[in-house]
């Protein structure tokens, strides 16, 4: 059992929350699932399970929260910790670590949930000493974090990857083929998240088969964002999870569509040699964002926030 201090760490998707307290990734305590639901059901959820958790365990010295976004990560702004303008219904400009700060009254590190999953990669996973790295998650919604110099990239916001513009698919077959983003017509997002593909389709992403020509357009809209990513932020590792990631036939897919995109511009051994070790999926499986929330909630103990 590790000797570190106990955090309390949360994992907000827009389909389900996971809570989890431990130490590190090896010492997790225990796990909780909770279903995204209406902010206050699922707030409650969160600190049910933590008061639990404290007196099952004992006091948690801080709490880390990846959530869902876009967010307010800038300590000076009157909204800080809220999730300001997401699509998800009902979930516009809620607060996400003020209730938990005022019942816990400890330190609180806040991140986009696909930050969070990068630093877990790059502390534990597939990311290790990997630099710049770039994390993407391609599920409910699709989302990117960065880690540069070994921290996490703030700026104007957070990284939005998901809504990269990209060209359109071309394939025919599809039911319907505009893009499904309710802000943009042409976004990574819109053509390659589970429900795009679901109404684009007709199917769930789960549901359809491994050579469905559903997979070609999900590749092609991937790396036509990743090319853009490799040529923007150079980096040396891209770790893509999420649940439509789960069809590992795409991996293979998006690494040769990446290739043949940037069509012999980059002459470096990791586009033409070795792309299966710059593309890869995550070291920590579905781990990656819950062990990067308790890696924020350690950041923010040692920050004293």
């Amino acid at each position: 059992m590790s000797e570190g201090p106990l955090i309390a760490a949360v994992e907000a998707g827009g389909t389900k929350v996971v809570c989890a307290i431990g130490t590190g990734p090896d010492d997790i305590r225990d796990v909780a699932v909770i279903d995204t639901t209406n902010p206050k059901d699922t707030l409650h959820g969160i600190t049910r399970f933590f008061s639990g958790a404290r007196a099952q365990f004992g006091r948690f010295e801080a709490i880390g929260i990846g959530s869902f976004g876009p967010i307010d990560l800038d300590p000076k702004s009157h909204t800080y910790g809220y999730i300001t303008t997401t699509p998800k219904r009902g979930w516009q400009h809620i607060d996400m670590v003020g209730p938990l700060k005022t019942q816990f009254k400890v330190p609180v590190g806040f991140d986009t949930d696909v930050n969070a999953a990068a630093l877990g990669e790059y502390l534990w996973g597939s990311g290790a000493a990997k630099d710049p790295l770039i994390y993407l998650t391609v599920g409910t919604g699709i989302g990117g974090g960065v880690i540069v110099n070994g921290n996490l990239l703030h700026g104007l916001l957070h990284p939005e990857i998901g809504h990269l513009h990209v060209p359109p698919p071309t394939n025919k077959e599809v039911i319907a083929p505009e893009c499904q983003c309710p802000f943009h017509k042409s976004c990574m997002e819109g053509y390659a998240s589970g429900p795009a593909i679901l109404k684009r389709w007709g199917v769930k992403p789960d549901k359809l088969p491994p050579d469905h020509p559903a997979w070609e357009d999900v590749s092609d809209v991937l790396a036509h964002g990743i090319v853009n990513l490799i040529l923007t932020l150079s980096p040396n590792r891209i770790v893509l999870g999420g649940g439509v990631m789960r069809q590992t036939q795409i991996f293979e897919l998006t690494r040769a569509r990446v290739v043949r995109i940037l069509n012999g511009y980059l002459q470096i051994p990791a586009i033409t040699q070795h792309i299966e070790q710059l593309i890869v999926p995550p070291g920590l499986g579905e781990r990656s964002g819950i062990l990067g929330a308790l890696a924020l909630g350690q950041a923010a103990l040692r920050q004293g926030r």
